[in-house]
């Protein structure tokens, strides 16, 4: 929807949530085109908690914690706001659905 003004989701396949993604990148691709028509970039599995986060997810939850503190992401599609600079604007709970998310999507598209 907003793919032309510059905005685009990328996705991170991670299996750390009740064994969600067990399948290998080439397999979760196929799933998520088929059966939901994703269109956006699907990178490769990461782990997002713990000693084996990837250095992006590091990144992402030091700088937009949970309302608690806590930084570990809680379940899969937890989700992140990111600037044309690279600055994160903040972080949603797997339970808010991207439609929520469209007025702060719109105000940083300007």
């Amino acid at each position: 929807q907003y793919g032309d003004r510059g905005f685009t989701i990328l996705a991170f396949p991670c299996n750390q949530f009740g064994a969600q993604e067990p399948g290998t990148d080439a397999e979760i691709l196929e799933f998520a085109t088929s059966k939901y028509g994703v269109a956006f970039p699907m990178f490769s599995k990461i782990e997002v908690n713990g000693e084996g986060a990837c250095p992006l997810y590091r990144s992402l939850t030091a700088a937009a914690p949970e309302a608690d503190g806590k930084a570990d992401i809680p379940w899969n599609f937890t989700k992140f706001l990111i600037d044309r600079d690279g600055n994160v604007v903040g972080r949603w709970a797997p339970t808010v659905t991207p439609e929520d998310l469209v007025p702060e999507i719109e105000r940083l598209l300007g």
